[in-house]
């Protein structure tokens, strides 16, 4: 799902930048990669803003909850499903600096007006095979703001220079495999006599 979500927000984003009249720049690409000797890389970058995840967590304020359901009258168990949360750094590579401040500025504009992502008010390529296993989605894309420490980390482990950017948390992702641990039967019935206390 990780996949088809930055898919969705690559088209999305470009969309808004076509309509607005600037060029569709989002490549989904990994920004440290800028400064890769491989050319085919590295040249899918430039005069580009890269869309790069560079850190998920898992929401742990979810992460026990039982996952049932109720399928011809028999309980399914699964293991719990994982709700995760993307970090993705938007990184302006525009061969004028100018253009890459008016992207990022154009891309902050576009995920203050729309936060809320679902199957519902989202238009994205369902036509693409690797977007057929998608069922219903809701997602919130929201701006993540690292301090200066946290910036200078983020920049040195990519190891490049660092670019006009904006950093954004994408909630929640839900991954779930269809696997069953377990299938018990429905409790429909409860037998045994209910004890009454004296009167005194």
């Amino acid at each position: 799902m990780i996949f088809e979500i930055i898919q969705i927000i690559t088209e999305q984003v470009n969309n808004y930048l076509d309509e607005i009249g600037l060029e569709k720049t989002v490549v989904p690409e990994n920004v440290a990669f800028l400064e890769s000797q491989n050319e085919t890389v590295s040249g899918n970058l430039d005069d580009r803003v890269a869309l790069t995840l560079i850190n998920l967590d898992e929401e742990a304020t979810l992460k026990n909850f039982p996952n049932h359901a109720i399928e011809n009258a028999k309980t399914i168990y699964k293991n719990s499903v994982i709700n995760l949360n993307l970090y993705l750094l938007f990184s302006a590579n525009r061969t004028v600096y100018i253009n890459s401040l008016n992207d990022i500025s154009k891309i902050i504009a576009f995920f203050q007006g729309k936060k809320l992502f679902t199957q519902a008010n989202t238009i994205y390529n369902r036509s693409n095979v690797a977007m057929t296993n998608i069922d219903n989605f809701k997602f919130s894309v929201e701006l993540y703001t690292p301090t200066f420490e946290e910036l200078n980390y983020i920049w040195g482990t990519l190891g490049g220079k660092q670019l006009p950017s904006a950093l954004y948390k994408v909630s929640m992702i839900q991954i779930e495999r269809n696997v069953i641990q377990g299938e018990g039967q429905l409790i429909s019935k409860v037998k045994g006599v209910t004890k009454t206390s004296k009167q005194s």
